[in-house]
């Protein structure tokens, strides 16, 4: 029989934005930009694989070095994600998403 399960808190991160987070360990506070490099690091090291580990990373530095918006919106319809002809207006099912209806 496995022992029961046990929960210990390690502390609490949160981003606020561009080089600001809050991070509180309990013994340890901080804020500004430590804590948002602090943030990085343990997101950067719960993540699963190597190679993971190293893709966001190099993600997260283009995108810090070069301001890139982090927004991912997808405008294409793909093969496996088809609209129902009900929710959409005709007028962006003819590729005119710009006309007003």
């Amino acid at each position: 029989m496995p022992p029961p399960f046990s929960y210990r808190h390690q502390g609490s991160l949160a981003t606020i934005g561009r080089n600001s987070a809050v991070a509180d360990f309990g013994w340890m506070t901080l804020s500004g930009r430590p804590a948002w490099l602090v943030w990085s690091v343990a997101h950067i090291f719960f993540l699963i694989g190597f190679r993971s580990r190293i893709v966001v990373a190099l993600d997260w530095l283009w995108a810090y070095t070069t301001f890139r918006r982090g927004a991912r919106i997808i405008l294409a319809e793909t093969a496996g994600a088809t609209a129902n002809s009900r929710s959409v207006p005709e007028a962006v099912r003819q590729g005119q998403p710009g006309r007003t209806l």
